[in-house]
């Protein structure tokens, strides 16, 4: 790929990923249906299976999850440079937005239109993060297993003060078991 292509593929990644940032309102969260949608269906750079596993991983390691999952997907699509790309165009509109608003935040901050503004868009933000779940449950979620595995780390997360970190390393360890089981008897 010659420079005029490398750069004109840098633009494209970091316009991509600018749009995310810009209009996802409500954290790294409400952004995963957003990278799905844009990076899987609309550009194909990355499969739904590749988007779950990106996902996994993100969630897995310290960070804020859209940052690591612009970081994770730009070094798939294209290596080191265009991993900075895409956090760059992740980052950015927030950084732009709240240099812009914060000023003007503090000072109606009690208005109550305002306080009723950020309650309609946190319950937008729960519809986002809830999609996200249910695309990647379908994804995820291909056996009787499976189900009974995210069901349980679900439960756990929900009931206990068991850290995500830990429920996430737990499963992955069931996993690896339950493989070298499958495995086992695929050969005898």
């Amino acid at each position: 790929m010659d420079k005029k292509s490398k750069f004109k593929r840098a633009l494209e990644v970091f316009w991509s990923f600018f749009k995310i940032g810009a209009f996802t309102i409500g954290g790294g969260y409400a952004m995963l249906p957003l990278f799905q949608k844009e990076v899987v269906e609309t550009k194909k750079w990355l499969t739904e299976d590749e988007i779950v596993d990106v996902y996994a991983i993100v969630q897995s390691v310290p960070g804020v999850i859209a940052i690591n999952a612009s970081i994770f997907i730009g070094y798939k699509i294209g290596g080191i440079a265009m991993s900075i790309v895409s956090a760059l165009g992740v980052i950015l509109p927030s950084f732009i937005i709240i240099l812009l608003i914060a000023p003007i935040l503090i000072l109606y901050n009690e208005n109550p239109y305002v306080i009723k503004a950020f309650t309609g868009v946190r319950a937008g933000v729960t519809a986002l993060i809830l999609l996200s779940a249910i695309k990647l449950g379908k994804k995820v979620v291909k056996d009787p297993f499976s189900l009974i595995l995210a069901a349980t780390a679900a439960a756990i997360m929900l009931f206990t003060d068991i850290g995500a970190i830990w429920v996430i390393l737990g499963s992955a360890l069931i996993g690896l078991v339950l493989q070298g089981y499958r495995r086992k008897d695929q050969k005898e």
